[in-house]
């Protein structure tokens, strides 16, 4: 069997193995398909899938899920969360020695 053809079958497989893959992770919907299942589609979104509508097989769009809006009470317990942890931060080198380690200690170039 001639190389190329070898080559050919190899990357045929591989693009295979990947559409396969791909196919686990996302639920590729054509977009003329699409119309007859939204309601579907949709709640498929919101319970965590991952649909991805197609035209002429490229993905287009993403249907992903609306966050609800955050109420002026949570960013204040937001707020006052990261307020309490102020000056909590672990101790670290300094300035002058923060980069030390880009450094060989015996000839102190780049390392």
């Amino acid at each position: 069997m001639p190389l190329h053809v070898i080559g050919r079958l190899d990357l045929d497989h591989c693009m295979a193995q990947i559409a396969s893959i791909r196919k686990g992770l996302a639920m590729d919907v054509p977009v003329s398909d699409a119309k007859s299942q939204l309601t579907d589609l949709v709640r498929r979104a919101k319970a965590g899938e991952d649909v991805v509508l197609t035209r002429h097989g490229q993905p287009a769009v993403r249907l992903v899920p609306v966050r609800p809006k955050a109420t002026p009470e949570r960013r204040w317990a937001v707020m006052e969360a990261v307020r309490s942890r102020a000056g909590t931060a672990l101790p670290s080198a300094d300035a002058a020695h923060s980069q030390d380690f880009l450094y060989d200690p015996d000839t102190g170039l780049p390392g």
